[in-house]
C-alpha cells in the first residue's frame, strides 16, 4: 500500500481523535510524531514510546523536552493491504505506544490481549 505522507499524518490524527477520552485526558507532555522508518532503516518496528512512564518518574521539570510516540510510516504502509487496514494498525500501534506511557509493558499488554 502507499500513501504520501500528508494523507498518512492525516490518518493519524484522525485515528488518535477516535481514542477513547480517558485514554488520552492523562497524556501529559507527549508529542506524536511520524517518521519514514526508524533509526536503523528496518521495517520490523511500527512504532516506540521515547521517554519515561509515568510510574517511573516524579514529575516534570523546568525546560524538560516532552516524550514522544512515534508511528513509521513505511513499516505500517508494508504491512497493510488497504486503508481500512491501515486505520486498524494505527489505532492498535497507538494504543500500544499510549499504554507504554502510562507503564504497561509488552508483558502486561500481551496478557490483556493489546499486543
Amino acid at each position: 500500500m502507499s500513501m504520501d505522507a500528508d494523507g498518512f499524518e492525516r490518518l493519524v490524527i484522525d485515528e488518535l481523535d477516535a481514542l477513547p477520552d480517558d485514554m488520552v485526558d492523562g497524556l501529559e507532555n507527549v508529542a506524536f510524531v511520524v517518521e519514514d522508518r526508524p533509526a536503523d532503516g528496518s521495517l520490523d518496528l511500527l512504532g516506540e514510546y521515547d521517554g519515561t512512564a509515568i510510574t517511573d518518574r516524579d514529575r516534570y521539570g523546568f525546560g524538560e523536552l516532552p516524550d514522544r510516540i512515534v508511528l513509521y510510516r513505511e513499516s505500517l504502509l508494508a504491512m497493510c493491504d488497504d486503508e481500512e487496514q491501515l486505520r486498524d494498525e494505527v489505532h492498535i500501534t497507538l494504543v500500544h505506544e499510549i499504554a507504554h506511557y502510562y507503564g504497561i509493558d509488552d508483558e502486561e499488554l500481551h496478557e490483556l490481549g493489546w499486543a
